[in-house]
């Protein structure tokens, strides 16, 4: 099988990480999730942003990033994870969606693979109560599970107009 019959097998995960393309790895808990690596532009340690009044409270806030302004999302909270804790080893992953530039934080950074179509599976199906129009699929990693995410669908423009207009683009 190979990357397109993955894809036509799965049509929902077309526009994801897929099997063949290289995913950066991460973790939140216990859990390790993938995101296209072709989407992140630098991992940096987490910073201190500028908090946003009345945003929720996924989005941390913003940075100026050499003259971008950068929301900051925490997956953690986005995710409703049990504990958040900030230590040296939370780093602040900046992704290049489309337009827009958005930071994520997440609990670590692990490493850079590439899954073959064996090991990508389809999202499971957990009906209406439990939205997981993000999870691309999963991959079977060795002796653990990776949610492969759709960044793109996780982070979806109306959640980021919350913000101010200007935020995650780039000034001139």
């Amino acid at each position: 099988m190979n990357t397109e019959t993955a894809a036509a097998a799965a049509p929902h995960i077309a526009a994801a990480p897929v099997a063949g393309c290289e995913l950066l790895t991460f973790s939140l808990g216990t859990e390790y999730y993938g995101v296209d690596i072709l989407k992140v532009q630098e991992i940096r340690g987490y910073d201190t942003v500028s908090r946003i009044p009345d945003a929720p409270l996924w989005i941390k806030g913003v940075i100026n990033l050499r003259g971008a302004i950068v929301p900051v999302i925490d997956l953690r909270i986005k995710f409703r994870l049990d504990t958040v804790a900030y230590n040296e080893f939370t780093v602040m992953i900046i992704l290049n969606l489309a337009s827009r530039i958005v930071g994520i934080v997440v609990d670590g950074v692990s490493d850079v693979t590439r899954l073959t179509p064996e090991q990508v599976k389809p999202a499971p199906e957990f009906g209406t109560g439990l939205d997981t129009r993000y999870i691309a699929g999963l991959g079977a990693l060795d002796d653990r599970m990776l949610i492969l995410v759709d960044i793109e669908r996780l982070l979806q423009a109306e959640d980021l107009a919350r913000l101010a207009p200007e935020a995650g683009r780039a000034m001139h």
